[in-house]
This record gives structure tokens, C-alpha cells and sequence, in this order.
């Protein structure tokens, strides 16, 4: 039986990346675990209040000895999984070592402490994909910067922009959120070491200095204060992640939308097998759009247990800690699909600037009706420019044949001439200006998302 969709042999490969299921397996965190509990014995090791063979001991056991199913049984009884872990790997030291293992610290620590270690895979996971999503988008963006098309509010035709401008406001909006990972690393990505009640009573004036060596040792910060009940750093990722992907949402809307028989502006990457029906061989679903807006889903529900994890009760709490282990991972597996789906967007979508041109015609010229407004109201007034704009466009909506030929009918309009109106030249000017400067706004953020 499997509790979620991100565990299922069946539907995780749709909805997370092998690679990120990885990072927060059973055997990662086993080994995340022996990997602090190495660089502690290191740290304490150097302030002469453990062996000095200890770290090496521990380095000695290899993950794989140690079975997550066999330690979730005992899990079950004890509550959290560092302790049957604990317990195994005395049983793997030699008696003279084990007395000095998992001195001074606790449970939390080494669990906050190993997920921190899995965090920055992570991280390093989601940045990569952003990277390439961003570089993919402008270039989409810059391809297109002067590729005519519809814009569209409230699900209307409005006015003319340029499809390059599309994809660079939804590289800007991505490029936004992403911006926010290093400081989000810099503040997660540090050790978790504050003993029972988080005040290291039993290093004593070792303290500081262990704290720091332990950090050290893993490439992790070094945090004077215990976070074991500051927990707006965990839920501040999980809120982080959800905006990411609502970013990657925006993208996906669009792409469905786009992708639509009635519009067929764009196409999704083609693969074979992908986005078929089983019982309408035509069909082409947008697969990656689908994923993506699922996953956005989905994410939102899970930010809520790491936001209630915030009111944590004294110094460590009954249950909002641990719901943390649910919602975690589950917004990086997300994410991570959703990634992966923007990114074959990003890469591959296929254009299709014929069909936009179809489409800019297929209102007969009731996208220029602002800028035909703004031709009239020099000599008539703006009021009365757009009221008669507006009654010419709902004689076209009749039947009345274009819009340049339902006001060339009204003798107040006889005299204006009105052709330039319905130039394509300025929107698409203004489509690439625009288009250049979110670009060149992406291309400063993404920089600082390698930084």
C-alpha cells in the first residue's frame, strides 16, 4: 500500500523526479544521519570529549547496514527514527567507542541535521533546473520578440502583442521566485545542534566551539541559537516552493490554453506515446502543462502543517515537528516534476506563428479598437471617440464586416484617416521594448540565482 502518489511505483514517475525521490529516500536519510553523527564525533573529537577513533568508526559503517524497514519497525515504537537508529549503530561499535556516540546531543538535532544535508541536494536540483527553464525562455522569448499575436484578458481578445513578450513575462515571473533560493539556502542550510532542551548543557563550555566544527565539517552554517522550535526556515521553504510552482503554473495555464484545438498557437514538445487517449487516437493532451497545474495543486495543501509547525509548544512539540516529515518532501518531489515539465516547455514549445497571424484576424479588426479610439479622439473627444468605436465593434460582432469598414461608414469618422490605426508595426514595437526589458530583468535575477 502506498500513502502518497510520490511513493507509487504506478504514479510517481509522473509527478517526481527519480532524482528527487532519491534525495529524501529511506537510505539517503539513514545515511544523512551517520553522516552528522560523524562530522559530531569530529567536532567533539577536536574539544577532547570523545575518542579520537570514533568519527572513523562511524565512517566505517556503511548506510546500507543499516535497514530503514527494520528501523521503521522500531520507529513505530519509539516515536521518532533517530532513536532505533541510535540503538543500531552502538550495537556496530567497538565497546570503548560506544559510550562516547551521540554525546551531548539530541534526536532533533540529528534529524533537523540530516534533513538539512538532504535540503541542499535539493537545492542544488531545483537551481539547476531553473537555470536551464530561465536560459530556455529567453531564448524562446528572443526568437519571438517580434512575432505578432493576440493578447488576451479575461479570457477576450484585447490588443495586439508579440509572442516573444509572452514568454518573457513568464521567464520574468520565474526568474522572480528563483531569485529568492540563495537566500533561502543561506538561511536553511544550517546545522541543527542544541542538545535535549537546545541548550548544550552537557558540552558545557565545549559548546560554542563544537557547534562550530560541527557545522564545519558538514559545509553547513553555524547557528549560535537551537532552531529546533524556529521552524520559519522549514516553513518558509515549503512556502517557497509553492510560489515556485505557481510561477510554473502561470506558464502551464497558458500553454494549455494556447495549446487548444480552437487557438493551436503552440504544441508541446512531441514525444511518442505522450499525451494520447485511450479511446481517441487524435488526441495530443498537454502532458507537461497537466503535471505542472496538478502539482501546483497539490503543493498548496502541504505548506500548511510547516506553517502550523511555527507554533511549536516550549522546546520541542507533540506532532508539528513530525508532520514536517510529510510535507517536506512531498514539495520537493512536486516541485521537481513540475520543474522537469517547465523545463521541456522552456526547451521545446512549439510555435506556431501562422496560426497567431489567423488568429489577430479572426476578430476583424476588433483588436485595434483602442488604438482606432485614440485616432478619433483628437477631433471628436475621447468620450465620444469611444462610444463610437464601440458601436462600430458591435456592428462588426453583427455581421457589419470589419471595423476599419464599420467606422469608414460613419460620417463622423469620414475624415480621420484611420488606416494607420490598424498598423501591426507599433504593437509589435511595443511587444519587443517590452519583451527586451523583462528579458534583460531575467537575465539580472538569473544571475543572481548562480551567485
Amino acid at each position: 500500500m502506498t500513502f502518497s502518489a510520490l511513493d507509487s511505483a504506478l504514479l510517481g514517475p509522473l509527478f517526481a523526479t527519480d532524482a528527487m525521490r532519491a534525495v529524501f529516500d529511506d537510505g539517503a536519510r539513514v545515511a544523512a544521519m551517520l553522516r552528522a553523527e560523524a562530522a559530531l564525533a569530529r567536532a567533539e573529537a577536536g574539544n577532547g570529549l570523545v575518542p579520537d577513533g570514533l568519527a572513523g568508526a562511524l565512517d566505517a559503517i556503511a548506510p546500507g547496514a543499516l535497514d530503514p524497514a527494520a528501523l521503521g519497525r522500531k520507529t513505530a515504537v519509539s516515536g521518532v527514527p533517530v532513536i532505533p537508529f541510535v540503538k543500531a549503530v552502538q550495537t556496530a561499535l567497538p565497546r570503548e567507542l560506544e559510550a562516547g556516540f551521540h554525546k551531548g546531543t539530541t534526536t532533533q538535532d540529528i534529524a533537523d541535521t540530516a534533513l538539512v544535508l538532504q535540503l541542499r541536494d535539493a537545492f542544488d536540483q531545483v537551481g539547476d533546473d531553473l537555470r536551464a527553464i530561465l536560459a530556455g525562455l529567453s531564448d524562446l522569448a528572443r526568437r519571438h520578440r517580434e512575432t505578432p499575436c493576440v493578447g488576451r484578458t479575461y479570457g477576450q481578445q484585447a490588443a495586439p502583442v508579440t509572442f516573444g513578450y509572452k514568454a518573457a513575462i513568464w521567464a520574468l515571473g520565474i526568474a522572480e521566485v528563483g531569485a529568492e533560493l540563495p537566500r533561502l539556502r543561506e538561511r536553511v542550510l544550517t546545522a541543527s545542534l542544541g542538545g535535549p532542551v537546545g541548550t548544550l548543557a552537557g558540552l558545557k563550555d565545549h559548546a560554542d566551539a563544537v557547534g562550530e566544527r560541527f557545522a564545519a565539517e558538514l559545509g553547513l552554517g553555524f547557528d549560535p541559537a537551537p532552531w529546533h522550535t524556529r521552524r520559519a526556515r522549514i516553513a518558509g521553504t515549503g512556502t517557497w516552493l509553492a510560489l515556485l510552482m505557481g510561477s510554473l503554473a502561470k506558464l502551464a495555464t497558458d500553454v494549455a490554453h494556447l495549446a487548444s484545438t480552437e487557438v493551436g498557437e503552440v504544441a508541446e514538445p512531441f514525444v511518442p506515446g505522450r499525451g494520447g487517449s485511450s479511446a481517441m487516437p487524435h488526441k495530443r493532451n498537454p502532458v507537461s502543462s497537466t503535471v505542472i497545474l496538478a502539482a501546483f495543486s497539490a503543493a498548496k495543501g502541504q505548506v500548511v502543517p510547516l506553517l502550523d509547525a511555527m507554533a511549536a509548544a516550549h522546546e520541542r512539540p507533540a506532532g508539528a515537528w513530525h508532520a514536517e516529515w510529510h510535507a517536506l518532501p512531498a514539495l520537493f518531489g512536486l516541485a521537481s516534476g513540475a520543474l522537469r515539465e517547465a523545463r521541456a516547455l522552456a526547451e521545446g514549445l512549439v510555435a506556431d506563428p501562422a496560426r497567431m497571424r489567423a488568429n489577430l484576424d479572426l476578430t476583424r479588426g476588433l483588436l485595434f479598437a483602442d488604438a482606432a479610439a485614440a485616432r478619433l479622439a483628437p477631433a471628436l473627444g475621447a468620450e465620444a471617440a469611444h462610444r463610437l468605436v464601440e458601436e462600430a465593434a458591435g456592428a462588426v460582432r453583427d455581421g457589419a464586416g470589419s471595423l476599419a469598414e464599420a467606422l469608414a461608414a460613419r460620417p463622423e469618422a469620414r475624415t480621420i484617416d484611420l488606416a494607420p490605426a490598424f498598423d501591426l508595426a507599433p504593437a509589435i514595437r511595443a511587444g519587443a521594448r517590452t519583451a527586451d526589458r523583462a528579458l534583460a530583468e531575467t537575465a539580472r535575477l538569473a544571475a543572481l540565482l548562480s551567485s
